[in-house]
C-alpha cells in the first residue's frame, strides 16, 4: 500500500477553520478562499474523509467544471484515503458511477441528475465562483432540486477568486455563499516555500483596446480580437519576448481567441522557437500529446484561446505573457497563477503584461475585486519601477526585481506616545493576512498563543506571543491583549470559558484565526522578538 498524503498545516488550519464557523453559528453556505496551488483538492479529500469517518451515513457530492479538476480532485481522494467509497459521473471521463457515498461529478453531467443523486448533505463546489449568483443556471438549477429532497442540505465552495465580473463579491446579495473564510495568504505561502514570485515588467509593445465595446462587463470577444489579433503586434509581442525571456525554458502565451493563439504560434515557429497552440478545438489525443512535448522541453512554447487556465499545472513555467486584455479579475489570477508552482531550475515565473491586466486589476496580492454593475472603478494599487520597469504593489519601499528604492512617502508628524519617550517610531507593516498557533516556548515549556502578520512579499513576517495561560500580571495582561484584539477583529471567544489547556489555546487560534486581522500594526525589535506597539483596523 501507498503512503498515505498528509495535510500540511495551513490546509488543516482551512478544514479547523470550516469546523470553527459552523459550530459559531454559521447558518448558509461559507466558501473557503485559498490561493491557487494552496492544494484546494488535498483539502476537498481530507474534509470528504473526515465526514466520512465521523458521520458514516454522510452522502457527499463534489462539484466542478472540467475534467481535469475532477479527475485530480479524485486522485488525491485516493491519496488521502486508499479504498475510499467512491465513484466519478462524468461523461467527458467515461464514467457514471452511482450509489457510493462520495461522488466526483461535472456539473454539465449532472445538472439534471438530482432524482438520479437523490439524498446529498453536503455538496462540495471547486471553482465556486463560476456559481451564478442569480437563482439561475446549472448550478443553481441541480441545488435547488437536491435542497427540495434534503431541506438540511449544506454547500462548502471553494474558490482562489471569490468575485465575479459585474456583480461583486459572491456573497454580495443575492447570492449562495453567506462568508468567506480565508486560511492563508499568497503572502504567507511563497514565504514558507510552497508557492513561486512572480516578476512582471512593464513592456515596450501594449495591445490597445480603445474602441472595443464590452458586454457584461467584459470585452465583445470577436471586436478584442480583431482589435489585439494583428500581425504588427504578433510580430512585435513575440520579438519582445525573445528578446526578454533569456534562457527561461517554459513559455505561455494567453491569446484572445482561437485565430489568435494559432497566429502568435505562427510567428512563433518563424521565430525559430518550437510551439504549438491549444484551443478547445484541439483533438484530445493531439492536445495530450502538445502538453506532454511542453513538460518534457521539446516545445519551448505553447499559446491558448481560454483552456489552459483552471486544472493545467506545470511547475516549470518560467515566462507567462499575457496577450488577453480582460476586465475579469478572476480570470486575471488564474492566468498568473500558472506561473506561482515552486520550480526546479528558478524562485520566480517572469509575467510580460502586454494587455495591461496588472496595472488594471493590482498585484496579484492585492487584486481589486470587480465593482458591481454600475460602479465606478478605482485606481488599480500598483507603481511603476523607474530603474527596470517592474510592476510593484503600491506599499513596498523598493523594487523586488532589482532592489531600487521607491521615494520616501511623507511621513506623519512624530507624535510622542506614553510609553516611548525617547520618541522613537516603530516600523509600520500594512498586513495582509494573520496566522494564529498555540506556541510552545523551548526555554520554559510552557503554553501561549503565537500571531503572526503577514505584509506584502518584501516584507518580513511579524511574530508576538501572548503568554494568557501565565500566571500573576503577564497572563492577565496577554488575556486582556487578546480580549481587546478580539472585540475588533469581530472573533467569538466565549466557549474557550469552558476549554483548559491545550485545548482552549487551540480553540482560541482557530477562532483569532478566522477573524479580520488589523489593516496595519506598529511594530518594533525588543531584543530577540519583535513588540507589536499599535494595531489599527480601518
Amino acid at each position: 500500500m501507498g503512503k498515505v498524503a498528509m495535510l500540511r498545516e495551513y490546509q488543516q488550519r482551512a478544514i479547523d477553520m470550516l469546523y470553527a464557523w459552523f459550530e459559531a453559528g454559521g447558518r448558509g453556505n461559507p466558501c473557503l478562499v485559498l490561493p491557487t496551488g494552496s492544494g484546494k483538492s488535498h483539502i476537498v479529500a481530507a474534509l470528504c474523509k473526515d465526514a466520512l469517518q465521523n458521520w458514516p451515513e454522510t452522502s457527499v457530492l463534489m462539484l466542478t467544471h472540467v475534467k481535469e479538476l475532477i479527475e485530480q480532485n479524485a486522485e488525491k481522494m485516493r491519496l488521502h484515503w486508499p479504498g475510499a467509497p467512491m465513484g466519478i459521473y462524468s461523461a467527458s471521463i467515461g464514467k457514471k458511477q452511482l450509489g457510493e457515498p462520495i461522488t466526483f461529478a461535472g456539473i454539465q453531467s449532472v445538472r439534471s441528475k438530482a432524482r438520479m443523486l437523490d439524498h446529498i448533505d453536503l455538496v462540495i463546489i471547486d471553482e465556486c465562483h463560476l456559481v451564478n449568483h442569480k437563482d439561475e443556471g446549472g448550478y443553481r438549477k441541480l441545488l435547488a432540486e437536491l435542497t427540495a429532497i434534503n431541506p438540511a442540505l449544506r454547500v462548502v465552495g471553494l474558490t482562489a477568486t471569490p468575485y465575479r465580473l459585474g456583480h461583486g463579491l459572491i456573497t454580495d446579495k443575492p447570492a449562495l455563499f453567506d462568508d468567506l473564510i480565508e486560511p492563508v495568504s499568497i503572502e504567507e505561502l511563497i514565504f514558507k516555500g510552497y508557492l513561486a514570485t512572480l516578476r512582471s515588467k512593464v513592456t515596450k509593445a501594449r495591445l490597445d483596446t480603445s474602441g472595443v465595446h464590452k458586454r457584461g462587463g467584459e470585452f465583445i470577444e470577436s471586436e478584442l480580437q480583431a482589435a489585439v489579433d494583428t500581425d504588427d503586434n504578433n510580430q512585435r509581442v513575440v520579438r519582445e519576448v525573445i528578446e526578454l525571456a533569456g534562457d527561461r525554458k517554459a513559455w505561455l502565451f494567453f491569446c484572445t481567441g482561437v485565430k489568435h493563439a494559432n497566429h502568435v504560434a505562427e510567428v512563433l515557429r518563424q521565430q525559430g522557437i518550437a510551439a504549438e497552440c491549444v484551443t478547445g478545438e484541439t483533438p484530445k489525443k493531439e492536445r495530450e500529446q502538445m502538453l506532454a512535448d511542453f513538460k518534457a522541453g521539446r516545445l519551448r512554447a505553447l499559446t491558448n484561446a481560454n483552456v489552459l487556465t483552471t486544472g493545467f499545472d506545470y511547475p516549470d513555467i518560467d515566462l507567462i505573457a499575457m496577450m488577453r486584455p480582460t476586465m475579469s479579475a478572476s480570470l486575471y489570477v488564474q492566468m498568473a497563477g500558472r506561473g506561482m508552482r515552486v520550480k526546479s531550475h528558478t524562485d520566480h515565473c517572469l509575467v510580460l503584461d502586454f494587455a495591461g491586466v496588472v496595472a488594471t486589476h493590482g498585484p496579484i496580492t492585492a487584486v481589486q475585486p470587480p465593482k458591481k454593475a454600475g460602479d465606478c472603478n478605482g485606481e488599480a494599487p500598483v507603481k511603476v519601477c523607474d530603474n527596470c520597469g517592474e510592476l510593484c504593489a503600491i506599499a513596498v519601499s523598493i523594487c523586488l526585481a532589482c532592489g531600487h528604492p521607491f521615494p520616501e512617502p511623507e511621513r506623519k508628524k512624530l507624535e510622542l506616545r506614553d510609553d516611548d519617550i525617547m520618541g522613537l517610531e516603530g516600523k509600520d507593516l500594512e498586513v495582509s493576512s494573520w496566522n494564529w498557533r498555540r506556541h510552545v516556548s523551548r526555554a520554559s515549556g510552557k503554553e501561549m498563543l503565537s500571531c503572526t502578520y503577514y505584509g506584502s512579499l518584501s516584507d518580513k513576517p511579524i511574530t508576538e506571543y501572548l503568554p494568557v495561560l501565565h500566571d500573576g500580571y503577564a497572563g492577565q495582561k496577554a488575556m486582556r491583549q487578546l480580549m481587546t484584539m478580539a472585540n475588533s477583529s469581530g472573533a467569538h471567544l466565549a466557549e474557550a470559558a469552558h476549554m483548559e489547556g491545550s485545548e482552549g489555546l487551540e480553540y482560541l487560534a482557530v477562532q483569532m484565526s478566522n477573524s479580520k486581522p488589523p489593516t496595519s500594526i506598529e511594530y518594533r525589535l525588543d531584543g530577540k522578538f519583535h513588540r507589536v506597539l499599535k494595531r489599527s483596523w480601518t
